[in-house]
């Protein structure tokens, strides 16, 4: 049975700093690409990060670009994302996503993706 179970959001004020985990098993993890997507209220689901299974390529939505940071550490099986100078509009549900079909670089223009997290709660209040 295939899982990945975020943890890490809570509630934090703008220009600070937050990091999300997100554990996966019941497949070779280190074998796949793997991302982040959130979902703010009222809006649809949108890219947020993606890496290749050995770390070698990142990509960013514009809006995190130079703010937050994907890594991965495989011999844990755990998805990172390092969130720092939090904007209020960073407020959304954050879900980490993975699937051997695709690369990295393919991340943020899919609609379906195989493997999803439950989601964790970020809140930046201003």
């Amino acid at each position: 049975q295939v899982q990945l179970v975020e943890y890490g959001g809570g509630l934090v004020q703008a220009g600070g700093s937050l990091t999300l985990s997100c554990a996966v098993s019941g497949l070779p993890f280190n074998r796949y690409a793997a991302g982040w997507f959130r979902q703010a209220p009222g809006k649809e689901r949108e890219f947020v990060a993606s890496i290749s299974w050995g770390s070698i390529s990142t990509y960013y939505a514009d809006s995190v670009k130079g703010r937050f940071n994907i890594s991965r550490d495989n011999a844990k099986r755990t998805l990172y994302l390092q969130m720092n100078s939090l904007k209020p509009e960073d407020t959304a549900v954050y879900y980490c996503n993975t699937d051997p079909r695709l690369r990295s670089d393919q991340w943020a223009t899919m609609t379906s993706i195989t493997y999803w997290g439950q989601g964790t709660q970020v809140t930046v209040s201003s």
